[in-house]
């Protein structure tokens, strides 16, 4: 029994595992992380081969060719809402030249348009939601040569029909426990060297401490598509003795990115954490998603554990724009967290998001006047996407701001997120518009030049100057070529 997991040929760099789908305008190519946890625990039992084709440079006809001398019993291909219909038309490829493997398609599309993804002549079943337990159960059911009518979470094709399953419950902190750490599979099957966050000190690896986020956000798509509003966590055990594992056996890596949507939902968690990570005297440096809110007094216990950033979620300058996607934060809220994170000594990337409801041109300048307040050391901003699944999309839909019901044309011919909403005195153009002047604004003005000696003179500071100039090519690169 083999399986084939595939992250599938798109845009050279097209992370299929960010949060929004694209090619990373500052250089950033995530792991496939779902993928690798799904071979982590299918692995336990079966021979896998995991393929990233947009780190590797893979062809469609590299992967054929791969394919071909494999002989996979079970093709698990990964997918997202930009890159679906390239996604389908690889699948059909590889059904045309490898008939008798079984292809599954997993990712958010997965579980809001399984019975249009089975419409597809390449594709056999779907895996909705989270799928690492579920694709176990797949390949057991295929090489028994069993029914799949039992298996949860589910969508397949049976002699022509479409059938669903019933949804299968999500993982708790038990189950994450149990899965085989993602690190060891990065070191098997991947190359570290291939992945860079313009965020973290390079070569790094993410993992998930935990799953799932209880806060309400309208637009955020993974907990709405896939991982689900409960958080669950790993023992602390549990995540350092990854830590610890990383450490004597990746010796090449300099950071771990902790990839949780809020990995802060605990305090009491976090300070354990932290005092836990301080005792085993590891040396491991760290950085995670967290919230605004957050209080001064954990941040400063997460900086004397070796955290070195801190990502957050700012969005807007606009407290009725907060309010509108129920963010639950305030624009004085924010203001304090960046205080905070500056008194202990944490670097913050600051998110913002252009063209969420409420969205005109003045909360367009409110949220480049919070920019200039709260000066983080780098800064991500995005147009606001409102992928299928989420109240932000229903919401579009509903009030026919939505440009496209095809997200696959959510992106331009650079791979880029382009903007497909528009509202009344504010157009698609004008938000990506916004979205560039941002960026420009703070990264090629003087004002960034002491954010930037903050960064390199610190610990670590030639790494850290290190991807700041690999970042700044990639973004200079990157405006000149929208010019």
């Amino acid at each position: 029994m083999k399986v084939y997991m595939l992250n599938p040929p798109y845009y050279p760099h097209f992370g299929r595992g960010m949060r929004w789908q694209d090619v990373g305008r500052g250089g950033t190519l995530y792991y496939p992380l779902w993928l690798a946890y799904a071979t982590a625990v299918v692995e336990e039992e079966y021979k896998m081969k995991l393929v990233d084709a947009p780190a590797w440079n893979w062809s469609k006809e590299d992967v054929i060719e791969d394919v071909k001398r494999i002989k996979p019993d079970l093709i698990v291909m990964d997918s997202s809402f930009p890159s679906l219909n390239n996604d389908l038309s690889v699948a059909e490829i590889i059904k045309e030249n490898c008939s008798n493997a079984k292809i599954t398609l997993v990712g958010p599309p997965a579980s809001q348009l399984p019975e249009k993804i089975l419409e597809s002549n390449g594709i056999d079943i779907v895996a909705r939601g989270e799928y690492d337990f579920t694709i176990k159960e797949i390949a057991e059911t295929i090489e028994k040569e069993g029914s799949f009518e039992n298996i949860k979470g589910i969508s397949y094709k049976d002699n022509g029909k479409m059938i669903r399953n019933l949804d299968k419950k999500f993982t708790d902190s038990e189950d994450l426990d149990k899965i085989p750490f993602v690190s060891k599979v990065y070191k098997k099957h991947l190359r570290v060297e291939d992945y860079f966050l313009g965020t973290s000190l390079y070569p790094e690896v993410q993992i998930f401490a935990g799953r799932g986020c209880p806060f309400k956000c309208t637009f955020c798509s993974w907990p709405q598509t896939l991982m689900g509003r409960k958080y669950r966590i790993r023992s602390i055990q549990n995540i350092l003795d990854e830590l610890e594992w990383i450490q004597e056996n990746l010796p090449q890596v300099k950071e771990v990115f902790l990839d949780d949507d809020t990995f802060t939902v605990n305090g009491r968690y976090i300070r354990a954490f932290c005092d836990e990570f301080k005792k085993r005297k590891l040396n491991v440096v760290w950085s995670c998603n967290v919230r605004v809110g957050l209080d001064y007094e954990t941040m400063k216990k997460m900086k004397d554990a070796n955290c070195r950033l801190l990502i957050v979620g700012y969005e807007s300058g606009s407290d009725t724009i907060l309010k509108n996607v129920k963010k639950g934060i305030t624009v004085k809220d924010s203001k304090q967290f960046a205080r905070d994170a500056k008194k202990a000594g944490l670097l913050v990337l600051g998110d913002f998001v252009v063209g969420l409801p409420g969205e005109n041109k003045e909360t367009i300048e409110a949220t480049k006047r919070l920019i200039r307040e709260v000066k983080p050391e780098l800064l991500q901003v995005a147009p606001a996407t409102p992928f299928p699944g989420t109240e932000f999309y229903e919401w579009c839909k509903e009030n026919g701001y939505l440009l496209t019901d095809e997200p696959n044309e959510y992106l331009d011919n650079q791979g880029h997120q382009k903007s497909v909403i528009s509202y009344p005195g504010l157009s698609n153009h004008e938000i990506v518009q916004a979205v560039d002047e941002m960026l420009k604004g703070h990264y090629l003005s003087l004002r960034y030049i002491p954010l930037a000696m903050r960064q390199i003179f610190r610990r670590h500071g030639l790494d850290e100057l290190k991807r700041f100039l690999y970042s700044a090519t990639i973004f200079i690169r990157y405006i000149l070529n929208r010019r």
